[in-house]
């Protein structure tokens, strides 16, 4: 096992045009002659690997892979959703003799890796945002977790802790697995306090700091005393609201060190589980499924250690609803149940279990949420 850095050959290949320099260099050092029998894993990410979020989560899964016997791992981080990331995974493939890279982003997808993996079949590409379909490459698979359960654990950890009945989160844009974040964190509260509201504020970005210290501060000037999000890199939020004396629920990954003692839980990600099962599969010659989700019960997303803030009586209710979802099957969307605007989402004897389908084109905010899609 080896872990190695991004070598100064990749930095040329990003800086040439297009890929026919790629294919003569990798002509001159043929994929996989620096690299011994065994497999070299590429990973790929659209931000640093250190922004306590998205990209951290992802690079913490490859720390985990770097521990498998026969593995090599490659990264490249702040590599941008253009023909950028198509030249860093020719690189990995031509330099590195990657036989399976996870290009993390999701505007890595289309049309980037649909561009290289008809080009590259001994090649296994995996993306994380389940966009695959039937009709797309075999060698191509997409994976994603229903981290929704998991703030719906936050909820129950923020309606026990406000005293406003304010709660606040700052989102980067209304696509479906946002609004279903926004939605389990409100419900997760009301199964607490129905009286809860939860105050809403998009940024329009998934990364830019100063929209988020805005829409942070602008919560707090509202009233709002605990606070959650779904943006790349949650440190500035986290940050801003322990500063402004909110109590915070983590996403992505655990931001616990940023504010311990303002710091309840967190929904994770958990993707060395993930990455190793999947490796481990290459490995012994298997083939991963095109299409690979899972939650809490599967080991895709795990919970940040409850915080010092965190009471006796919250913590009766959060570990007795985790071993409900635990159990498979929980609902978060059950009737009877309406969204913002009054229209009915969930008739009384409805119920959406995680793993529904219906859940995917999610376009609402809940009853209860202050803030709008558009």
């Amino acid at each position: 096992m080896s872990n190695i850095l991004m070598p100064s050959r990749r930095q040329f290949l990003r800086n040439t045009a297009g890929f026919a320099g790629a294919a003569a260099l990798s002509g001159l050092v043929p994929a996989g002659a620096a690299r011994a029998a065994g497999l070299t894993v590429g990973f790929i990410y659209v931000g640093p690997k250190d922004d306590y979020g998205y990209n951290q989560a992802h690079a913490e899964g490859a720390a985990v892979v770097k521990q498998i016997e026969g593995v090599t791992v490659v990264e490249e981080e702040q590599v941008p959703e253009t023909v950028d990331v198509q030249k860093t995974m020719e690189s990995m493939i031509g330099f590195d003799g990657a036989k399976l890279i996870f290009p993390t982003s999701f505007g890595y997808f289309d049309p980037h890796i649909l561009a290289l993996a008809p080009k590259n079949p001994d090649v296994r590409f995996e993306h994380c945002g389940g966009l695959w379909t039937p009709d797309k490459p075999k060698n191509v698979g997409s994976y994603f977790g229903y981290i929704g359960m998991g703030q719906y654990l936050n909820g129950i950890a923020a309606g026990h802790a406000t005293k406003s009945k304010k709660i606040g989160f700052v989102a980067a844009k209304p696509i479906p697995q946002v609004l279903l974040n926004i939605n389990s964190f409100l419900l997760g509260a009301r199964a607490v306090d129905p009286s809860i509201t939860c105050h809403v504020i998009f940024t329009g970005e998934w990364s830019l700091a100063v929209k988020e210290a805005e829409a942070t501060n602008a919560l707090a000037d509202q009233g709002v005393d605990v606070i959650t999000c779904h943006v790349d890199g949650p440190k500035v939020v986290m940050e801003t609201g322990a500063g402004r004396g909110m109590f915070l629920c983590g996403y992505h990954a655990n931001q616990s060190s940023l504010a311990p003692e303002k710091y309840l839980t967190g929904a994770e990600w958990n993707w060395g589980k993930v990455y190793t099962d999947m490796v481990k599969t290459t490995l012994a010659g298997g083939e991963i499924a095109n299409f690979v989700r899972g939650g809490l019960a599967e080991g895709f997303v795990k919970m940040s250690p409850l915080g010092p803030a965190v009471s006796e009586e919250a913590r009766k209710q959060f570990e007795a609803t985790q071993a409900e979802i635990l159990k498979g099957g929980f609902a978060v969307i059950k009737g009877p149940l309406k969204d913002n605007k009054g229209n009915v989402v969930a008739a009384a004897d409805q119920s959406f279990a995680e793993t529904d389908v219906a859940l995917e084109s999610m376009g609402y905010l809940v009853e209860g949420v202050v803030g709008s899609t558009s």
